[in-house]
């Protein structure tokens, strides 16, 4: 599969000539390494890790982060085009698992020491490691403030007890920025730490079967009284909650991209087949009813994007935007629900014939509206900001 932007798109305001450069550089990557292997990809549910190396060599897993780790710094919207184009392989599994590391690592980035960041940050962006995010538990879901993980520290260790869940990229993760309970009940009492793969009483389940995202692993991680030196809390104890916080904003943010990509790839399989698809002598173009909903489907997606670049740019500019984005999430999500629905009803059969685009866009578009805080909890976020 190959997609491009709409012709008809306009990003002027957003994105400049070194943008669209960065834009055009992940594309070729895309294009050469990704895109002919993801059919092979998605039937072995993973992708080589050796892709995570070739795309820290040619700088894509560092953009948007600090040069002294690695990284080539740059605006928000230097990140959204590589996240776009990385999703345009057509696989949102690829575009998770490589992309985990851009909720592994900001927390260290942001309240992490020098020394942190040189050992948990520059090997990651470099593609030397695999990162992973390590937030939901079993028995918890959504509620981050009443986490079950404990952490204990015994003179220059702490011991983790728990397990986590649903860990995009977990199978493979050289290491996890994992919540735990340092403190008492509730978000004081939550601190973050990094746990490398390789310490005692860690471990890791089978890959877990999803209903969609197939190519990237996903695992459920157990601590048996792991040992983890002190020297990996990232920040302070028992204010790791504000920490998990403000990394949210940005993995909805890009949960939104990747929802608007998925639309507009279907989209764009929609016009091409309802333009060569006939029906009762006459293409399905030739239909009043396909033209409006291709009209609502196109309408929807536009305006959803041109929302998430607004709040982006917002954010970028260091504004906070927690309703907003959690507002552009939501209508992403709710967008990318429709607009993959109608595409596998214009397709019709084929629509739930695997091999078909659209058929693996609506089963990993699914999981976009529950990762990152499920549409109930955006809405509860959205209510606190409207009813002060």
């Amino acid at each position: 599969m190959k997609f491009e932007f709409s012709d008809k798109a306009t990003y002027q305001e957003y994105f400049g000539p070194a943008h669209h450069m960065v834009r055009r550089s992940v594309k070729e990557f895309v294009d050469k390494e990704i895109v002919p292997h993801i059919d092979d990809w998605e039937e072995m549910n993973e992708f080589p890790r050796d892709l995570y190396k070739k795309a820290g060599d040619v700088g894509i897993l560092g953009i948007g982060y600090p040069e002294e780790y690695g990284g080539t710094p740059g605006d928000i919207f230097f990140q959204i085009a590589a996240w776009e184009e990385i999703m345009r392989c057509g696989s949102g599994g690829v575009a998770a698992g490589l992309g985990s590391l851009n909720i592994a690592i900001p927390p260290i980035i942001s309240h992490g020491t020098d020394e942190q960041k040189e050992r948990f940050v520059k090997p990651v962006i470099l593609g030397d490691k695999i990162a992973a995010l390590a937030i939901t538990e079993p028995g918890g879901g959504s509620d981050v403030a009443d986490l079950q993980t404990t952490a204990v520290r015994e003179n220059d260790h702490y011991i983790v007890n728990g397990s986590k869940t649903f860990i995009t990229s977990g199978c493979r993760a050289d290491q996890i920025t994992c919540a735990v309970r340092t403190g008492g009940s509730g978000a004081q009492g939550i601190s973050l730490l990094v746990i490398e793969a390789d310490s005692p009483g860690y471990s890791v389940s089978e890959k877990l079967k999803k209903t969609g995202w197939w190519a990237s692993d996903t695992a459920q991680i157990f601590f048996d009284n792991c040992k983890v030196p002190v020297e990996n809390l990232i920040g302070e104890e028992n204010r790791g909650f504000y920490g998990i916080m403000g990394n949210f904003q940005s993995e909805r943010l890009q949960l939104a991209v990747i929802a608007n990509v998925t639309s507009q790839m279907a989209l764009d399989e929609s016009i091409r087949y309802a333009g060569q698809r006939e029906a009762f002598g006459r293409p399905l173009t030739g239909f009043q009813v396909m033209r409006h909903k291709i009209v609502d489907m196109a309408t929807l997606v536009e305006v959803s994007r041109e929302y998430t670049y607004r709040v982006a740019a917002k954010i970028g500019a260091g504004h906070s935007q927690i309703k907003e984005i959690s507002m552009a999430k939501n209508f992403a999500c709710s967008t990318s629900d429709k607009v993959t629905y109608d595409a596998v009803q214009i397709f019709g059969g084929y629509g739930f014939m695997r091999g078909y685009p659209v058929e693996r866009l609506y089963r990993d578009n699914r999981v976009l509206s529950i990762g990152g805080g499920t549409t109930e909890i955006m809405k509860e976020i959205i209510s606190k900001h409207i009813f002060r």
